[in-house]
């Protein structure tokens, strides 16, 4: 069996934080891991997902389930002005186009976050299981956690914004 070894220096640009970063890259079999379509690929996987899941929530259960007088409602209910509600829908309508286009994918992934993160609040009452009475918490954790996966890695395969030059650069 094959010796597993680091037999290569990749240098990539932390595009967030703007500064160049050298990666060792570990490799099975001597082969090196100079292609990254998969990640690429997962990036694009991921950010579909998200979006997809981002649109069916705000248009299929706020618009046609609950309907938005009773969305509104609910965020009264917990004490939140129901005019929030048509915010959050903008919010979630708006990131989850961005998510499945691939357009500003960083900052579409940051700016649902704080949507996540008050629903995390919305429903931690409620225990952890999303199955519970009025859902728990584990989903919009979950979600938060993908969203910020998605601001971490950036755009992917097949995304409308268009790739720096000197992102272009970095990654050969």
């Amino acid at each position: 069996m094959a010796k597993l070894q680091i037999v290569g220096l990749l240098i990539t640009r932390n595009t967030i934080f703007g500064r160049q970063r050298n990666v060792r890259c570990q490799c099975y079999f001597g082969s090196y891991m100079d292609d990254f379509k998969g990640i690429s690929y997962g990036v694009l996987l991921l950010r579909l997902t998200a979006g997809i899941a981002l649109l069916a929530h705000s248009l299929y259960l706020k618009i046609f389930v609950f309907t938005m007088s009773g969305t509104s409602s609910f965020f009264e209910s917990i004490g939140l002005p129901g005019v929030l509600a048509w915010l959050v829908l903008g919010v979630e309508v708006t990131t989850g186009a961005m998510l499945v286009l691939g357009f500003k994918t960083r900052y579409a992934a940051l700016a649902a976050i704080p949507v996540l993160l008050g629903a995390t609040w919305a429903h931690s009452g409620n225990g952890w299981l999303f199955s519970s009475t009025g859902g728990g918490w584990e989903y919009p954790v979950f979600w938060t956690a993908v969203l910020i996966a998605i601001a971490l890695c950036g755009d992917g395969a097949y995304a409308l914004t268009p790739q720096r030059a000197s992102d272009k650069n970095a990654a050969s």
